[in-house]
């Protein structure tokens, strides 16, 4: 034996599911966010946040790409994060996702500040090209248990 240590880290748990190209995907998608968040047992990601941030990805890939082809929802439990990827067909990387905003969203308008939310309430996000179009992701802390309300 060489003296090395080995710590025992258990593997990221993750979920992925298609999901239909149609309004009725976001209440789904939030459903499996806050299943996947009930399994970590020490800890927990504010399933609030993600579910909002969730839904704010999923009504995006809807609205804005064209055609039926499913839409792919992937969650990853990390060791310190939760990360929640939204797959879609169009190659087109989501506007303002990951740059600041050239000016203040409209209060009065109904569209036009979901992906300001994603990128003010996860501890990371963006995109990246995939060989079926783009995922657009974000991440939100991992809370350890002892900080976490009863």
């Amino acid at each position: 034996m060489n003296g090395t240590a080995v710590q025992d880290t258990p593997a990221p748990a993750s979920w992925r599911i298609a999901l239909p190209h149609t309004a009725a995907a976001v209440p789904v998608a939030r459903a499996l966010v806050r299943t996947a968040l009930a399994e970590l047992e020490h800890a927990a990601a504010d399933c609030d946040t993600a579910e909002l941030l969730t839904a704010e990805l999923v009504a995006n890939a809807v609205e804005h790409t064209a055609g039926d082809a499913p839409i792919e929802l992937v969650v990853e439990l990390l060791p310190t994060s939760c990360q929640v990827e939204v797959h879609d067909p169009d190659p087109a990387p989501p506007g303002n996702l990951t740059r600041p905003l050239s000016e203040e969203p409209d209060p009065w308008q109904e569209h036009g500040r979901g992906l300001l939310l994603i990128r003010t309430l996860s501890s990371s996000c963006g995109h990246r090209a995939t060989d079926s179009g783009k995922a657009v992701w974000f991440r939100v802390p991992v809370v350890p248990a002892q900080w976490r309300r009863p």
